[in-house]
Parts: structure tokens; C-alpha cells; sequence
């Protein structure tokens, strides 16, 4: 019977399901009930007047398939259900916040017996994979509205295809897990998440007292505090020997701490050294949370081959394929001068360059020393041009009446010709962009010596630049070293033009964890980890 009804009504749908609750087809009845109690709870939604970004995704959503639920089966929470609230009370392991998801409050529906409550609950589900997907694929916050210095694009989550695919996964704890950053780095910052996380839950670890400089060799009270903060830590193990003596195994214990906090690793525990030691489990956790976000905001696929710069770090890395074969110390932007977190490709390199003196610069730094003494511009190698137009002519800076020039009235064009004095030394690397930003060479070599170096305007200066410009022109027939060496020599200016554009990524990085396990973290030295934290505090309505 069923089968000849079915074939009369199988193009008629509600026919069929008239049909079905007369004949007491199982369950028909119910779901049509449950389709008409998730519309109404929608409808509901919208005229709250406070409907919120993803209503219209749902609407179309539970449209599409005629409001039937898409988390209960059989009258109740079925496997998928059960396995996105376990995703959501588990959203600390990826540094997010389950409350941010009315986790509480949908755990506290699942055993729910009322049927409006059941389709309430199902709403939430979906609005919860919305939610919680965007935030792990591409992270919580939009970057260049957190921070104006920050000019990058996370990916782009297509919310309606989340909200599909997620009810349509057959593994919806895998589907889940593969919106995260599918990037070792992330995954290396995840499990040290747990760690911190874990010692933070234990209690944390207790302050080191104030005072003179702790060295190697020395008695006192506080060398036991010291061990038992880097016991706690994870850097020595528990031993037997005397507490309050700074023996050899501390020392090693200490120069390891220093060298994963960006401190000089020279085994003296003085101020700097004893504050890091001091920062609270929960706040090295929170920063932690900080720069997964971060890495949320970063595409996974970098390229083959790209120059990878974390200011926070003072660090450049060249990485081909899975190995990083070049690092070497960098200067950054001074604190008031702060390098932009941005990305590019560099295209050409410039052997002998000029230094064009930016207008600001100019009328504020070097007026002045020009005002004071006029023969600064020729000890300096610095030319005075007419204007900043193509058709700019020389001007002779003597036959300038200097000392009438003012700053709001400096229409002159400054360069400084190649030299030892260049301020952008014997090469520069351009990824041509709208900040102005590059890395070259600087004859202010002693800068690389200091542990925090931020004391550029703003580009980014290289240790040893010809050892990078070596190996970025490798590739290219007829760049070895020995010709690099001959053109920088001969003082001419001279572009070379990359075969292979390489991508250039200025990051800002305060934690991170190495292949090897170690967890690394750095000063907030621009403020961007407090920024980034506050920002996300009033996303979520937080005083």
C-alpha cells in the first residue's frame, strides 16, 4: 500500500505529508510541527531588534531545507550535535573563549523535553558553527580594525557554505578541526597553549624577590626562588643540591630562559630577567591567545620560497620549502616610528643606492644640523634638487639662505649619493609598496650588538645584507658573489631585477613555539599585543 500511495504522491509533497500524519507514517508529523517551530523561532529573531549578522544566513539556511532541524534527529541532539557542543566547550585549545558561543547556555538545552525548546536549541547550534567556524578559519577580529598599523586580509569564510558543509560532514569533529590553520607553527603554539595552560591551572609559579644581581657562583635566599620558578617552567629539572647556590646547572637553566624571552642570555639575573621571570602563567597564556590569533589572520600557504621578518623579534628568516636557510638579526621602527605588520613581493634589489631623504626627515632631523652648519650636506654626500618633480634640477647649497628656510616652507628635494655614509649602506631590497617600507643595508653597524633593536623611521635595516643579497640572486646565472662584491666596489648605482619574485612578509610576533619544543615569547615593544587585547575584550562586552 505504502508504495502504490508513495507513487501516487511522490511529486506532491504536501500531499504526502498529509497523508502520513492520516496514516500515522512515523515521526512525519513531529518533524512538520519541529520545521514550524524553528520558522517561528527565527521570525522571532528578526523582530527582537537586535537580530545580529548571521540571521539572514540561517533564515536562508533553514530555508532551504524547509526549517527542517538540522541537530536533532529522532526528537533529539544526535552525534553531530554532541560533537560540535564537545568542539565548543574545548574552544580554549585553540585559544578562543566558549562563552563567546552561549555554550553554557546550549549545554543546558541539550536534555531538554520541550520541543520549542529543542528547536530553540537547534538555532543555536547553527548560529554556533557560524560563529565559531569564521572564528577559527580567520579569526575573531577584523585586523585593520583592531590596529591601523596591521594591513592584512584573512581569508574569506563563505558562511552559508560553513553552515552546509558542517550538518553535511559524515566527520564533523575532523571538519571542525580542519578550519583551523593548517600550519606546524600553529599547531606548535597550540600544544604550548596546553602546557601554559596547565601550569596556570596548577596555580602558576611563585614571584622572584627584587634585589642585587643573581650570578653564577653566588649564596642567597633567593637563588631557591629562582630554581623553583624555572622548575615550574619547564626549563630544569627538580635536583638535589644546594637551594640557595647559583651552581652550574642553574646558570644553564637561566641562559635558556633569557635566550626564549629576548633577553641577553648571559646568565646574570637582573631587572629585565627578573621581570620576565615574574609574568604570570595567565598573562604568558593570554599571550599566547594573542598570537594564535594572529596566526589565524596569516595564510597558510606562504610560498615556496619568502623573507619572513618578525619585529618582535628583531629576526629575518629566508625559508625554502620546509627548511629556513638564512636568519639574521634586523633593526626595526623606533616605537613612534612603528614598521607596519604587511606583506608584499620583492621585485628588484638596488647595489649602490641612493638615499632620497624623506620630506619629514628632512625638515625635522636634518634642518637643523643644515641651519647650524651648511657643510653638512657635502660631508654627507647629500645633493639639494630643486623639487620633488622628475624635471628637478641641482641647486648648489651654498647660494641657499638656509637660515630663512622653515620647515613648513621646505620644498627641497635631499640625496645622498652611495657611500660608506649612506644611510641605506651599499644595498637595498624593494617589495614595492604604499608604506614606503624596504629592507637595506645601514653603516650604523653596532646597532645589531643591542638585544632590542627598534631605532629605525620605519624601514627595516639588515645585518650582513650581502650575504642575503647572495643568496636571493643565486638562482639567477651570473649574480655570484664576486660580481655583487665588484659593482658594490665600483660605487655605481645598479638595479637588479629578481627573475622569481620572492614574498616579503613583516610580521609581529610575541609568542611562538620552535620545531624543537621550546616557547618563545617577546616584549610587546609597539603596544600591539595590548591593542589586540583590548579589542577583543570589547567585542565581547568586557569591562
Amino acid at each position: 500500500m505504502i508504495a502504490t500511495v508513495w507513487a501516487v504522491f511522490r511529486n506532491n509533497s504536501l500531499a504526502f505529508v498529509l497523508w502520513a500524519i492520516v496514516a500515522g507514517f512515523p515521526g512525519t508529523a513531529w518533524a512538520g510541527h519541529f520545521s514550524a517551530l524553528i520558522e517561528e523561532r527565527l521570525s522571532a529573531e528578526a523582530t527582537s531588534g537586535n537580530p545580529g549578522p548571521e540571521l539572514l544566513t540561517l533564515q536562508r539556511f533553514y530555508e532551504a531545507r524547509q526549517f527542517e532541524p538540522a541537530w536533532i534527529e529522532h526528537d533529539r541532539p544526535g552525534v553531530r550535535a554532541r560533537a560540535l557542543v564537545k568542539h565548543l566547550v574545548n574552544a580554549e585549545d585553540h585559544g578562543l573563549e566558549p562563552a563567546d558561543y552561549a555554550t553554557n547556555e546550549i549545554v543546558s538545552l541539550l536534555d531538554a523535553d520541550s520541543d520549542p525548546i529543542r528547536a530553540e536549541l537547534d538555532v543555536r547550534l547553527s548560529r554556533a558553527v557560524l560563529e565559531y567556524g569564521n572564528d577559527l578559519a580567520s579569526g575573531r577580529l577584523v585586523p585593520t580594525e583592531v590596529d591601523k598599523e596591521v594591513f592584512i586580509e584573512p581569508k574569506e569564510v563563505d558562511p552559508f557554505q560553513l553552515l552546509t558543509e558542517a550538518t553535511q560532514a559524515s566527520d564533523l569533529a575532523a571538519y571542525l578541526e580542519g578550519l583551523a590553520p593548517d600550519t606546524p607553527q600553529y599547531r606548535r603554539l597550540r600544544a604550548a597553549l596546553a602546557k601554559y595552560r596547565e601550569i596556570a591551572d596548577r596555580g602558576g609559579w611563585n614571584p622572584v624577590d627584587g634585589g642585587d644581581t643573581l650570578k653564577p657562583g653566588m649564596t642567597d635566599p633567593r637563588v631557591a626562588q629562582l630554581r623553583e620558578r624555572l622548575v615550574k617552567g619547564g626549563y630544569m629539572a627538580a635536583d638535589g643540591g644546594a637551594p640557595e647556590v647559583y651552581d652550574e646547572a642553574l646558570k644553564e637553566a637561566v641562559v635558556a630562559f633569557q635566550a626564549h624571552h629576548g633577553l641577553t642570555p648571559d646568565g646574570a639575573v637582573g631587572k629585565k630577567t627578573v621581570a620576565a621571570l615574574n609574568v604570570p602563567a595567565q598573562r604568558r597564556v593570554r599571550q599566547m591567545e594573542l598570537n594564535m590569533e594572529r596566526r589565524r589572520w596569516m595564510p597558510d600557504e606562504l610560498g615556496r620560497k619568502y623573507v619572513f621578518v618578525n619585529m618582535a623579534d628583531f629576526e629575518l628568516k629566508v625559508v625554502d620549502g620546509p627548511k629556513t636557510i638564512h636568519v639574521t638579526r634586523v633593526v626595526v621602527g623606533k616605537p613612534f616610528h612603528r614598521t607596519p605588520v604587511m606583506s608584499a613581493k620583492m621585485t628588484y634589489l638596488v647595489l649602490n643606492p641612493y638615499w632620497h631623504v624623506p620630506p619629514s626627515i628632512a625638515r625635522k632631523e636634518l634642518l637643523p644640523k643644515i641651519k647650524k652648519d651648511p657643510g653638512y650636506l657635502r660631508q654627507k654626500n647629500i645633493r639639494v634638487l630643486s623639487d620633488w618633480s622628475a624635471n628637478a634640477t641641482e641647486v648648489e647649497p651654498m647660494s641657499v639662505n638656509w637660515s630663512q628656510i622653515k620647515g613648513s616652507s621646505f620644498r627641497y628635494k635631499l640625496r645622498q649619493d652611495a657611500g660608506d655614509d649612506n644611510a641605506l649602506g651599499r644595498v637595498k631590497f624593494m617589495f614595492p609598496n604604499r608604506h614606503s617600507i624596504y629592507l637595506h643595508d645601514t653603516p650604523s653597524k653596532s646597532l645589531f650588538n643591542r638585544t632590542v633593536r627598534s631605532f629605525s623611521h620605519g624601514c627595516i635595516r639588515v645585518e650582513n645584507p650581502l650575504d642575503l643579497a647572495e643568496l636571493l640572486l643565486e638562482p639567477q646565472g651570473g649574480w655570484d658573489r664576486q660580481q655583487i662584491d665588484e659593482v658594490v666596489a665600483s660605487g655605481e648605482r645598479q638595479i637588479v631585477r629578481l627573475q622569481e619574485p620572492i614574498p616579503v612578509y613583516l610580521t609581529y610576533l610575541t609568542a611562538w613555539a620552535n620545531k624543537n619544543g621550546t616557547i618563545n615569547f617577546r616584549p610587546d615593544i609597539y603596544d600591539r599585543d595590548e591593542r589586540l587585547a583590548g579589542a577583543l575584550d570589547r567585542a565581547r562586552n568586557l569591562p
